[in-house]
């Protein structure tokens, strides 16, 4: 469990509190001084971006335990080992779009491994493809370092020691894994309405690393693709590779008709895709890897069943389980299959007959309710309580850099005061 900070006054709950939810320790960050040395560094984020995304980051510093670190990396690297068995495959892939079943070999950019941290250890509450944050957070971590005043000694970063050679290493190998040949030439960098997106910063830092080697580089919303003579085009030219920040999983909407062509004519490298998002971040997936019962009809092995042990036992919402579900509704979390930004998400025991309807109706998942950790944040002068979870920035099952995520309420929205992404570091 994370421990709090010895030098930090944000740190301390009650010994009764901490027993429930465990308390994580953390420190103060001048958010003025972090935004000036952005501008001042990355002259491509201005101040107005600050302005317009005030809790874009937390002004704290969270400290997560060795044990907790290693307990995440050992949950992760078997998430992603069960993934690529037959069984599991199969079982996935059968409730997946049909585009979801091509598979050009990508295995996903960034993907995003989403925990809680509890008294008896890390839980993975979902796994993500497009996560947000892996780049906003490493220029963070430039700004606010481990060591300096208030740190710890020992204290450092997690992942890669060279984030940005990391992350350029991960977009060769997604490239390679499709295509022959040295690198992408031409990248694009997808949403829809980029400039309106609450990320839309990460977009401008993932462009300047794909021109930090050469690699023509635009940002652009996918209704502007087009597919002529069997290519990818934008403005005219074409497209070698696509970083997808679409939360249309499967390029079901009409304006992503382009990028669904080139896509299921392997005519374009996507990553994240439609295959990684089916096979590792649809939440129905949580339900058979938290399922004994298909564990042992799989024979995973015993250290695979130890780690996938993190995971709240999942079920998938149907009409025959439902009344049983709606009994024990109050220990639950229900979640869209496919969902994504905690839209639609709901506490069982906030559900009303409404909503519950909707549940039934939809393709949802019901997680046993895992209590998020806490911390304190100091907020114009005072110290207040904001839950957190813990994010791995993962590629091909190694963890590339992590983040926490401050908050107050039901989920993550980067809009409470004192929230938003809070530099990691292990102590």
């Amino acid at each position: 469990m994370a421990t709090p900070a010895a030098d930090s006054p944000m740190s301390a709950q009650s010994a009764a509190a901490a027993a429930a939810v465990p308390a994580v320790g953390a420190r103060s960050l001048d958010r003025q001084a972090i935004a000036a040395a952005f501008e001042a560094t990355d002259g491509l984020l201005p101040a107005s971006i600050w302005e317009s995304r005030p809790h874009l980051f937390s002004p704290a510093q969270v400290f997560l335990a060795p044990a907790d670190l290693a307990r995440m990396t050992e949950v992760v690297r078997a998430v992603e080992a069960v993934s690529r068995w037959p069984g599991y495959r199969q079982a996935v892939l059968e409730q997946a779009p049909a585009i979801a079943r091509l598979d050009h070999g990508p295995r996903g950019a960034f993907m995003g491994y989403d925990f809680h941290l509890t008294a008896d250890g890390p839980r993975l509450i979902e796994v993500n493809t497009n996560a947000g944050g892996a780049l906003l957070n490493a220029a963070l971590a430039r700004m606010a370092p481990a060591g300096g005043a208030g740190g710890r000694a020992g204290a450092r970063g997690v992942g890669a020691a060279d984030f940005e050679a990391a992350a350029w290493r991960m977009f060769l190998q997604e490239w390679s894994l499709q295509r022959a040949g040295p690198g992408p030439r031409r990248v694009a960098i997808v949403d829809d309405g980029t400039e309106e997106q609450y990320l839309y910063p990460e977009f401008v830092l993932a462009k300047r690393l794909f021109e930090a080697h050469g690699v023509v580089t635009r940002i652009a919303d996918a209704g502007q693709l087009e597919f002529r003579d069997g290519r990818l085009v934008l403005a005219g030219e074409p497209v070698d590779l696509v970083y997808n920040r679409l939360t249309d999983f499967a390029l079901e909407a009409p304006g992503h008709a382009a990028l669904r062509r080139a896509y299921e004519a392997g005519r374009v490298v996507v990553t994240p895709n439609p295959h990684v998002h089916a096979l590792l971040a649809d939440k129905r997936n949580l339900a058979l890897l938290s399922d004994a019962a298909w564990l042992d009809a799989q024979a995973v092995d015993p250290p695979l069943r130890r780690a996938l042990s993190a995971i709240p036992r999942t079920r998938i919402v149907t009409a025959q389980n439902a009344p049983a579900l709606w009994a024990t509704r109050r220990s639950l979390f229900f979640k869209p299959a496919c969902g994504y930004g905690s839209k639609g998400v709901y506490r069982g025991d906030k559900l009303t007959r409404g909503a519950w309807a909707d549940i039934v109706a939809g393709s949802y998942v019901a997680q046993d309710w895992t209590p998020p950790s806490e911390c304190r944040v100091r907020i114009e002068g005072l110290e207040q309580r904001r839950k957190l979870d813990v994010r791995l920035y993962v590629y091909d099952g190694e963890v590339l850099s992590a983040a926490a995520r401050i908050y107050q309420g039901q989920a993550t929205n980067f809009r409470t005061p004192g929230g938003g992404f809070a530099p990691l570091t292990v102590a």
